[in-house]
């Protein structure tokens, strides 16, 4: 019992304003559901990479498999967040992971599968850190 809080899952919100499918990104980190700006983070997928400082908003385009996610900042963990593009068949699934000194933790988070064609990422997506 005593090593669940390592086993707590990294959140991922996707909130429902924005608009689906249009291949923008907003990128925010929290701590203990406060968020916070100034973490570095590189977003990933099958067909490129960028960097961005949180909050941020990134213009990705057209979805190309898993949506990778790593965030670092002085004083936390790394985080790490993987998202399929919505709009495809099944549920689709965030897998979180946070490293650094201290352990290592895992979570899953689930989210509603929404059609929207080709699939698409989220509006936003908030990627929970920890504190070392």
């Amino acid at each position: 019992m005593r090593y669940i809080s390592l086993l707590l899952p990294l959140v991922l919100t996707a909130c429902a304003t924005g608009n689906w499918g249009d291949g923008r990104v907003a990128v925010a980190t929290a701590s203990n559901g406060q968020e916070f700006g100034g973490a570095t983070c590189v977003v990933m997928n099958n067909a490129a990479s960028w960097n961005v400082t949180t909050p941020g908003t990134l213009e990705i385009g057209q979805a190309a498999g898993e949506l990778r996610i790593v965030c670092n900042k002085p004083g936390y963990r790394t985080s790490e967040l993987r998202l399929p593009p919505y709009g495809q068949s099944g549920s689709s699934m965030g897998v979180g992971l946070g490293g650094g000194s201290g352990g290592v933790g895992l979570g899953l988070g689930f989210s509603l599968p929404i059609s929207s064609g080709g699939g698409s990422y989220p509006p936003r997506v908030v990627v929970n850190m920890y504190p070392l």
